[in-house]
């Protein structure tokens, strides 16, 4: 089973993402990108879905801290910040941006193409 790493401060929806993908993945939490950060130093994950405005390191700082890793885990990142900013993500290494709210089936259809690609 694919393992899945929620990075999300806000409690009410990192706890709704663990619920409904916990049905078809492990998931692992974290409250803000730092957590997340000495998760990755111990443990492999298949994807990241984080959100990228966050207290401290943001979701961009965790972008750019798996690639300085050299790690392959996709890492997709939902944001509530619309514009130009899903290109910049884009263009700067992640995966997929949804925009929140977001459509539950839209994110699990997103983390089913970023494990088939690992």
């Amino acid at each position: 089973m694919a393992t899945i790493l929620i990075v999300d401060d806000d409690d009410a929806l990192r706890g709704i993402l663990f619920e409904v993908l916990s049905e078809n993945y492990t998931c692992h939490t974290a409250s803000t990108a730092e957590e997340a950060w000495q998760y990755l130093e111990v443990e492999t994950y298949d994807a990241i879905v984080t959100d990228i405005a966050m207290p401290g390191l943001d979701g961009v700082g965790l972008l750019k801290r798996t690639q300085l890793l050299d790690l392959k885990t996709p890492v997709i990142i939902i944001s509530g910040k619309g514009g130009t900013l899903a290109d910049q993500l884009l263009a700067l290494g992640a995966f997929a941006y949804l925009g929140k709210p977001f459509d539950l089936n839209d994110l699990e259809q997103v983390i089913e193409r970023a494990i088939e690609q690992v």
